[in-house]
């Protein structure tokens, strides 16, 4: 059997779990739509639910259905307008095929009117929308099915990885053209273009809103600006972009020093720190003491660099790493880039509890065979998270104000836990183009 379709039967067996714990006798899970922007003939760019591509890789054809009860062959019914103003999506030919029952639809009144009393007992996954809240289905989206299905998520199929590690290849590939195109002198802009074009796709086509950053942007964590003109001097890079395969995503973030100096030392050791924390990944090991002990690895680089006047110790210990590294170590990633179940403790719902020390950690299970996250520490000067701290004397403000021009750093891989240790897919993505 394939490896598309050993995963095929991996999700039946989930949805089957989530189905014998509840009221339901089958599912039925919506493609999606694309919203029309308020007052205008416009439809926003159409993101596929996540749990249809769950099933099979159509990514961009909405208005799409999964039926599936325990036990039987689940059910496409695949949409295709019949409409002489768009083109009709193209399908990905394969093996998805042999694993449905495929009925062609142009409306999706069809869907109720096929499955006819069936619609009473069945679960509703998706986005909830006219007609689909008048069909008289069992529930919509409810709780207990959604936690299931999430909390085993966590865990890939050899076939979501294998669509992973492609998506980090064309990441990379794309990396790689912007990285050319910053040592160019281009603009946030064009390195961005470079980017999609090493590529080959759209920016709709990307996972999220790419940040191309130069210079003092760099601190801004989710910077999507692109500036059209090119800055005077390139002092510094820091790129986080993505790409999809199959449905499945990559996010990869380097930063790049424009000549040598400060900087650059400053990002060879915050890479030289998430390599060394990735080599801690192993079954067993808890996410949230990778996180602290990145903490505690960044108060060594912030002391070694002159950021303080106190030591390593001191500067963990008072809490100082927290304005320079405010997000968490990293997330699942999967069919969605910060995908689900991170603080799931079971498939029952139940949760672990936020850290109010680390608010932002996305990430708090302990690390099996086949879960699949980012690891990205950074160092950044971020003046609103330093107005605290102002006129504390254990900060070498002028130091610090050395790094402001630069933004900031984060370095950013994906990495498979396995079952003595890690797949780092990301740098196996970068080595495969070098």
């Amino acid at each position: 059997m394939s490896h598309y379709l050993q995963h095929l039967e991996h999700v039946k067996g989930r949805f089957d779990h989530a189905l014998q714990g509840s009221d339901f006798d089958a599912v039925l899970i919506a493609a999606g739509q694309p919203a029309v922007a308020f007052l205008d003939d416009n439809a926003y760019p159409y993101r596929v639910n996540p749990l249809f591509k769950y099933w099979l890789p159509i990514t961009a054809s909405p208005k799409s259905f999964i039926y599936y009860r325990s036990g039987e062959k689940p059910r496409l019914f695949l949409y295709q307008a019949r409409d002489f103003w768009h083109s009709t999506p193209k399908l990905p030919p394969g093996e998805w095929q042999e694993g449905f029952d495929v009925t062609l639809i142009d409306n999706v009144e069809t869907v109720v009117q096929a499955l006819g009393k069936q619609v009473s007992n069945t679960a509703f996954l998706g986005e909830v929308h006219a007609p689909i809240d008048s069909w008289g289905l069992a529930a919509l989206n409810p709780e207990s099915m959604i936690h299931s299905i999430h909390f085993h998520r966590a865990i890939k199929t050899e076939w979501e990885l294998q669509n992973m590690r492609k998506a980090n290849v064309l990441a990379a590939r794309g990396h790689n053209a912007a990285r050319d195109a910053f040592y160019a002198g281009k603009s946030e802009l064009e390195i961005h273009a470079a980017y999609l074009a090493a590529m080959k796709c759209r920016e709709t086509e990307t996972p999220y809103n790419s940040i191309i950053a130069l210079n003092q942007n760099g601190a801004i964590l989710h910077y999507d600006v692109y500036d059209a003109d090119a800055p005077a001097e390139h002092r510094s890079f820091l790129i986080d972009a993505g790409a999809y395969y199959n449905g499945y995503c990559a996010d990869i973030t380097r930063s790049y020093a424009a000549k040598d100096g400060f900087y650059g030392d400053l990002v060879a050791a915050v890479d030289a720190a998430e390599l060394a924390i990735i080599k801690k990944v192993k079954p067993g090991v808890s996410y949230y003491d990778l996180h602290v002990e990145m903490h505690r690895m960044i108060a060594q680089i912030l002391a070694d660099f002159g950021f303080f006047k106190v030591n390593a110790e001191t500067i963990f210990e008072r809490g100082y790493t927290r304005p320079f590294f405010p997000h968490g170590l990293g997330h699942y990633i999967g069919l969605q880039v910060h995908d689900v179940g991170g603080y799931l403790k079971s498939d029952d719902g139940t949760s672990y509890e936020r850290d109010a020390t680390h608010p932002f950690l996305r990430l708090r299970r302990e690390l099996e065979a086949g879960q699949v996250f980012t690891i990205e520490p950074g160092i950044y000067v971020i003046d609103q998270l330093l107005e605290e701290f102002d006129g504390n004397e254990d900060f070498n403000w002028q130091r610090i104000a050395e790094l402001r021009p630069y933004g900031g750093v984060r370095i950013e891989d994906s990495v498979v836990v396995t079952a003595d240790g890690y797949e780092n897919i990301t740098r196996d993505a970068f080595a495969s183009l070098s």
